[in-house]
């Protein structure tokens, strides 16, 4: 057995904690070694671990970290936790229960290590105190550059062309999961020259230290105990974990030098995005990527001709640094332009523009060309630039707009950063109306349903992105107008002649028992049932959309997530249409990889059509074309959104819905007219 291996006996493997404890001979030298509790396993990315074994090498006494006990009954100086740990549920459980406990541990004078983790299983470190933040992301680096070479951690490191860490095994990155944001923390090293992004971080917490890294310079030994890395690079993760024994001793000492956080450099701003427009207000949103202590406060100024209408707005720390503002007093049927920019200015930074047209007002004659759209790519796609080349003047996003699939709050606030960063899409959300609603994969996951457990986070992460007039209900009943906790994302909104009703089957379905039929799981919700009631019997919109991200029927697969796993209420909306004779309605759906038209004929006193458009991506699923009695067109294509064109400057009004896919060509089309749709001839 060489110097770089380790007895395969020293291991528990399988994905168990590793063990390793120094000899009980009580010699001197081990009365002064620092103490460290280690979680770490062989984790399914490097099949490697070694954090114990490295700290032993370094001079630490090894104790494996005791998951029932606090962090301050471990009797350590130093708390590690290995790279990958919180694939595991020992590390979600211990840092979610301990988060208070790791705190105090820290304040008292000791150290806590977070080696590379996976953003998907939590991006945000999840125990740090209140105002200091680290946020993974998924980019991954093998250039690591010293930022502090002065500081104990990095004195003394073997540096080649600049860099640390070199000549290690190609299969395991140095900087996995590399930190993306962070706040009152100083950035150690560095994935560039430049200082970001970092990969070794510190934080001061009372007489302690933080650490967080998206180093993986633990992983040296596989299952067994043999070297995956060359022996050069074993001894530069001995060296780096040498040198944290020393900053543990002087941590403890009250020697380790005073923490001066590293500011955070700007971010690329993400959007602006046009939200909801009615004819006097337009709500804008947008990431302009400066810190929000500097720039706190945002102005929005929006001009037609000689007509200016200023706002501000608060940039929320609460709401991922985002900005929503509102804009009163406008003329309906008028182009704006409008800017958005810090209040007092900054500099360098360039004030974030674009344009929107106000709706026409209500019972006016007016033609309204509105896009539709589901399943859409986080890449650059010319699908957005056909639907602005197609004279859309408003959009609607159907769900799965982002695909966000996770439970963690970081995750699903990123996917959305890089949904809305897509360039084409960029140049859409900025210049016209956008609106949205969630399908599974922004709520959560593919058929998920409302007593999924992680659903808050996703909500949240929703409402941070997006600039609806309403989001769902407060838990007292009452319409969400504002950006905080929730209930639901449901909302509606007119523009001209058209009303589109967007319902969220997500996030009460299963959660108690139908308003409908108290024997069967519901769908809506009593709340969403009875604002969407009195909305269909209050509207004078002369077509009505009500639009989910699911399909109305079944979708024809094993998953639930459509209306006829929920057709006692879908049933009940469709009943109250047929009783009350409300004329003007249609159904809009997504999600299934495929475009259809259907027409269930006269269900509610007139022909009751359904618009299904899916996806904006590139991927399409034929086996759900199923065979059903109702269908008239349907098309299996990639990259595919809806043109709704609203003409009451005709009569009778005439809606024609048009599927069209991104080179332009058009699949099918269906036109109605207003006496089609139950309105008087």
């Amino acid at each position: 057995m060489t110097h770089e291996g380790i007895h395969r006996r020293s291991f528990l493997v399988g994905g168990v904690v590793t063990a390793l404890t120094a000899t009980a001979a009580a010699t001197a030298e081990a009365q002064v070694a620092p103490r460290a509790a280690v979680l770490e396993f062989t984790d399914q990315w490097t099949r490697a671990a070694g954090l114990a074994e490295l700290l032993r090498r370094a001079g630490f006494t090894v104790v494996p970290l005791d998951t029932a006990e606090a962090a301050t009954a471990q009797g350590v100086d130093l708390i590690a936790f290995g790279s990958f740990t919180n694939n595991d549920r020992r590390y979600l459980d211990y840092t979610a229960v301990q988060a208070a406990s790791l705190r105090d541990f820290v304040a008292s004078g000791r150290v806590v290590l977070d080696l590379a983790q996976s953003d998907q299983y939590g991006a945000a470190v999840p125990y740090l105190p209140a105002g200091t933040t680290a946020i993974r992301t998924d980019s991954d680096h093998d250039a690591v550059f010293p930022t502090a070479a002065d500081h104990p951690l990095v004195a003394g490191l073997r540096i080649a062309d600049g860099r640390l860490f070199t000549g290690r095994a190609a299969a395991i990155r140095v900087s996995w999961e590399t930190v993306r944001s962070w706040r009152s923390m100083r950035v150690l090293m560095a994935c560039a020259a430049t200082g970001a992004p970092p990969c070794l971080l510190e934080a001061a917490h009372g007489a302690g230290r933080f650490l967080v890294a998206s180093l993986t310079v633990d992983k040296c030994f596989d299952a067994a105990g043999n070297a995956v890395q060359p022996a050069a690079a074993v001894r530069d993760s001995v060296a780096f974990f040498t040198n944290l024994a020393g900053y543990v001793r002087r941590v403890r000492a009250g020697t380790a030098p005073a923490v001066v956080p590293t500011p955070m450099p700007a971010e690329a701003a993400v959007g602006p995005l046009v939200g909801h427009v009615d004819e006097t207000t337009a709500r804008l949103w947008a990431r302009p990527g400066l810190d929000p202590a500097a720039f706190p406060t945002w102005v929005c100024t929006a001009r037609a001709g000689a007509t200016t209408r200023t706002a501000t707005a608060a940039l929320s720390t609460a709401n991922d640094n985002t900005l929503l503002v509102t804009v009163t007093g406008l003329r309906a049927a008028t182009r704006y332009e409008y800017s958005i920019a810090p209040q007092g200015g900054a500099p360098g930074f360039t004030p974030l523009t674009g344009s929107f047209t106000t709706a026409p007002a209500a019972g006016a004659p007016a033609v309204v060309t509105m896009g539709l759209g589901s399943c859409a790519p986080s890449t650059p796609s010319t699908v957005w630039t056909r639907i602005a080349d197609e004279g859309c003047d408003s959009f609607v996003l159907l769900g799965d707009t982002p695909y966000v699939d996770s439970a963690d709050l970081a995750v699903a606030r990123a996917e959305h950063r890089r949904f809305l960063a897509q360039p084409e899409l960029a140049r859409v959300v900025r210049s016209m109306p956008v609106w949205g609603t969630w399908d599974d994969h922004d709520f959560g996951g593919n058929d998920f349903h409302g007593d999924h457990t992680g659903k808050r986070a996703n909500r949240t992460a929703f409402v941070d992105y997006r600039a609806n007039a309403t989001f769902g209900h407060s838990a007292s009943g009452v319409q969400l107008t504002t950006r905080g906790d929730g209930e639901g994302v449901y909302t509606s909104f007119r523009r001209g002649p058209v009303e589109v009703f967007l319902i969220d089957p997500r996030w009460f379905s299963r959660t108690g028992p139908s308003w409908a039929d108290p024997a069967k799981p519901t769908c809506l919700g009593r709340e969403q049932w009875e604002w969407l009631r009195a909305r269909l019997r209050a509207s004078t919109a002369t077509f009505k959309a009500l639009a989910t991200g699911m399909i109305w029927d079944d979708k024809g697969n094993a998953e639930k997530d459509d209306w006829e796993t929920y057709a006692h209420e879908k049933n009940a909306i469709l009943d109250l249409v047929a009783a009350e004779r409300i004329p003007g309605c249609f159904l809009i759906g997504g999600d299934i990889h495929v475009s259809r038209a259907l027409n269930y004929g006269p269900r509610v006193g007139y022909d009751l059509w359904q618009y299904i458009v899916s996806p904006l991506h590139a991927g399409t699923i034929p086996s759900l074309n199923t065979p059903h009695p109702a269908l008239v067109h349907s098309a299996v294509e990639p990259h595919v959104f809806l043109k709704l064109v609203a003409d009451t400057t005709v009569s009778p009004a005439t809606l024609a819905a048009t599927w069209i896919n991104r080179e332009g060509r058009r699949l099918f089309e269906v036109r109605r007219t207003a006496t089609d749709l139950g309105h008087p001839a």
